[in-house]
């Protein structure tokens, strides 16, 4: 029997191609996307207490890949660790592409008028900056997102909001993204909003970037509410006091679900299709009307998220759900470091050497800006201002009465678009 030497068997297992089983890989990434969700959510919550909250994962996700592209050393480790995956690895870059035209496809304007998806991601830099011209090819294949230019120091006379102007790579034009005109214009309307547009008018001293990112929906339900059915009803806040909402009702069969934590806290789950069914909203609900929102918060984990599909079933219902419509505005420069990313927003500490190895990058500030609107459709009528008093009906009840949690996913690829809680529909915008 012939025996091959030790470096031998090492040569030829280095020749074998890594197995990437697609199945796995899909399960992996949603359990990493959902505890991600799950984490950016409980951080942006840090120093919130019972006020109204919307965060974007997927949005807040889309950019943090963006800058892993170009991150190197402890820099991207952190990046990947909050993640939880590594958009430098083509397969799973691929598949995130994948799902990314998968949630845009559903809920583009051209696709469908009943769905309507805005996602943007806008890096912006100096322009005395010379960027990598590999990081320039990986972002020109990301996802709704685009590099801009600060032309701020060569137009000094320009309004601010107009000073940014799309990457020029090389000596070729155009955005990286190629979504120019709309892009810039999404900038612009962030820039104008942002302390950054209000506190600066150049640059500062040293090497900066600054990244921006914003979500937007609209959707129709399967099953519409109608305004007719809209009355002012009460609602619990977690003082004990109540206020009176305009809470939408229908009865009609949705999925439904009843689940436990493990310190046996019972919670319901109720999931609303919007029109096209690739897109639903999950409703949160403590059952006990005592059981305050925030203790199940602090018990609920991805493990739990993953349960509900497998325990939701088609029920026929009496659904109340408040109208609510929710405008947040997030830096990201104080959330992501409790999440462990904290070098990119240290000017000693970054190390974004793959966006260009000649200037010492860091993320000067980070905005995040979401808003989420819940109606029957779009309806303008405005609810009955008396009490009125509803027939009683044999079907069970889901009556979203008190502090809920909500979750808008794409249903295929179990993305989470939006996550939030509502603790008073009547604070329109935070």
């Amino acid at each position: 029997m012939y025996w091959l030497p030790a470096s031998a068997i090492l040569a030829l297992l280095c020749l074998v191609p890594p197995v990437h089983s697609t199945g796995s890989l899909q399960a992996g990434l949603r359990h990493r996307q959902g505890s991600f969700a799950m984490a950016l959510y409980r951080a942006a919550a840090q120093g919130r207490v019972d006020t109204n909250l919307v965060v974007s994962p997927s949005g807040v996700a889309a950019a943090l890949g963006l800058l892993q592209l170009g991150a190197r050393g402890n820099t991207r480790a952190q990046l990947e660790a909050g993640l939880g995956y590594d958009v430098n690895d083509g397969h799973v870059r691929e598949l995130l592409l994948q799902w990314q035209a998968e949630v845009n496809n559903s809920s583009s304007p051209m696709a469908s008028k009943e769905a309507w998806l805005q996602q943007t991601c806008v890096l912006l830099v100096q322009n005395s900056i010379k960027l990598d011209t590999g990081f320039a090819h990986k972002v020109e294949t990301w996802a709704d997102v685009s590099v801009m230019r600060d032309h701020q120091q060569q137009n000094n006379n320009s309004r601010k909001d107009e000073a940014w102007l799309p990457l020029q790579a090389g000596s070729s034009s155009g955005d990286l993204s190629g979504s120019g005109e709309a892009q810039q214009a999404e900038a612009s309307t962030l820039l104008s909003s942002s302390s950054l547009s209000a506190s600066q008018s150049s640059w500062p001293s040293g090497q900066q970037m600054a990244l921006l990112s914003t979500v937007t929906f609209r959707g129709m339900w399967q099953k519409q509410f109608h305004a007719v059915n809209t009355h002012n009803l009460h609602f619990l806040l977690v003082d004990g006091t109540t206020v009176k909402v305009p809470m939408m009702h229908q009865a009609t069969e949705v999925r439904f679900g009843q689940f436990q934590t493990s310190s046996n806290q019972r919670y319901a789950v109720l999931d609303l299709p919007y029109s096209g069914l690739s897109l639903s909203l999950q409703v949160v609900l403590p059952s006990d009307r005592k059981t305050p929102l925030s203790s199940l918060e602090a018990q609920l984990s991805f493990r739990h998220m993953a349960s509900w599909e497998a325990g939701l079933r088609r029920t026929r219902m009496d659904v109340f759900l408040p109208r609510f419509k929710m405008h947040n505005k997030l830096n990201l420069r104080s959330t992501l470091p409790a999440m462990g990313i904290g070098d990119a927003f240290n000017p000693s500490d970054a190390d974004f050497s793959g966006i260009s190895a000649e200037d010492s990058l860091y993320v000067s500030d980070a905005f995040h800006d979401v808003t989420i609107e819940v109606t029957e459709e779009g309806t303008k009528a405005a609810a009955a201002t008396a009490m009125v008093l509803l027939k009683r009906s044999r079907s069970p009840v889901f009556k979203a009465d008190r502090p809920f949690l909500f979750l808008l996913r794409h249903i295929k690829t179990g993305s989470i678009l939006f996550m939030g809680r509502v603790m008073n529909p009547a604070d329109q915008l935070l």
